[in-house]
């Protein structure tokens, strides 16, 4: 089974002004973490929502810092489960984005166009 698992992870960003130079940079410092090994980890920003259900930004700056929220989703292939998918992510994401809180959002299967060989066809 294939699985796309989709990890959020808070990211700290340090001297910056605005909340989209935070989310620049926040990307920048994350793919240089992460490449060139995982470099086939897309990088998004996360969304936040306020306890009101309000849509907020994906960065909150104070004092000249931000923490930014940002998604990144990887392809996790040949695994048993869901859970066994959403280890493999968290693993292989968080042994190069240390001390950076991650969780996981979401884990879905992939669809393989394969067809399963039938005994038929000869």
């Amino acid at each position: 089974m294939d699985c796309r698992v989709v990890v959020e992870a808070a990211v700290p960003v340090y001297d910056v002004g605005t909340a989209d130079e935070a989310v620049r940079i926040a990307i920048s410092k994350t793919g240089e973490m992460l490449n060139p090994d995982l470099s086939y980890v897309e990088i998004d920003t996360g969304s936040r929502t306020s306890p009101a259900g309000e849509e907020l930004p994906p960065a909150f700056v104070a004092a000249d810092e931000a923490l930014v929220a940002l998604e990144l989703r990887m392809d996790v292939f040949n695994v048993e489960r869901t859970e066994h998918a959403s280890r493999v992510a968290r693993k292989e994401i968080g042994q190069r984005l240390r001390n950076i809180p991650l969780t996981v959002l979401d884990v879905e299967e992939i669809e393989t166009d394969e067809e399963p060989e039938s005994a038929d066809e000869a």
